[in-house]
């Protein structure tokens, strides 16, 4: 005769989920830090490269994402937390404009307060010294003010309030034909020394300016600046036929580092 079993059969055994537990934390940490980087102005903004200014360190077109903590002033915790760093010659730059207000620059810094700086044919000088510059790049053989600074008054600066920057750094702050930097302000250069509008036409870059570095090309797509600088119908329809055949793909994902200028 059949007997009828009166136990609970076993409970199965639960699965063994501490590696997926471990898994979705690191998932959910690392969305979170995308949402951090890409969707909080504070911490990290893409910028995009409109002019050939910083060229070929950075080409138009390059699309970059800005630490905007590098710079920041730490606090009595977060010091210990977050590389905080001070601006330092070779550091390329993000900020703006001293006149431009809601416009964003991007340039290479050769002076820092306390600096002595001088162009002599080209080359520059700080603190009496030539710099090493293998980044830079120059398009003519003309001389002019640009070449030869600080000596003679701007060219080519139409903007009144540029000029009236330029005019008021070379009448305060060059002292025996060298620019002396003066505290809170840097000296910023493009690395495409003929065709830069820089400190040289508007002057300094106030310190509170600056609102960080360029850390990664993350898309680069070869575009005029027309269409860079607003973003019109004839840019999506270039886009849409050119996506594959413009973007530059050998930039992608490129990390951007200054250069240690002694």
């Amino acid at each position: 005769m059949a007997t009828t079993a009166t136990t609970k059969p076993k409970a199965a055994k639960p699965a063994q989920a501490p590696l997926t537990t471990q898994r979705n934390s690191i998932a959910e940490w690392a969305i979170t830090i995308l949402i951090l980087l890409f969707g909080t102005s504070t911490i990290a903004q893409p910028f995009v490269i409109p002019t050939s200014s910083m060229h070929n360190t950075l080409l138009t077109g390059d699309h970059l994402i800005v630490d905007k903590l590098a710079y920041a002033p730490p606090g009595s915790f977060s010091r210990y937390l977050l590389p905080y760093e001070d601006v330092k010659r070779g550091d390329i730059i993000v900020f703006r404009h001293p006149t431009l207000t809601t416009v964003d620059y991007v340039k290479r810094v050769i002076g820092l307060p306390g600096d002595h700086v001088k162009l002599v044919n080209k080359q520059v000088f700080v603190n009496g010294k030539a710099l090493d510059e293998p980044y830079t790049i120059h398009l003519d053989n003309f001389m002019n003010y640009r070449d030869n600074f600080p000596q003679g008054e701007p060219d080519y600066v139409a903007d009144p309030q540029m000029l009236q920057r330029a005019s008021a750094m070379l009448h305060e702050d060059v002292v025996n034909g060298e620019l002396v930097v003066p505290p809170g302000n840097y000296f910023a250069m493009g690395d495409n020394r003929d065709n830069s509008l820089d400190s040289r036409y508007w002057g300094l870059v106030p310190r509170e300016n600056i609102m960080g570095k360029p850390l990664i090309i993350f898309w680069s797509y070869d575009a005029p600046t027309d269409d860079l600088k607003d973003y019109n119908m004839h840019h999506l329809i270039d886009l849409g036929l050119h996506f594959f055949t413009k973007t530059r793909w050998d930039r992608t994902f490129k990390l951007i580092h200054g250069y240690p200028l002694s």
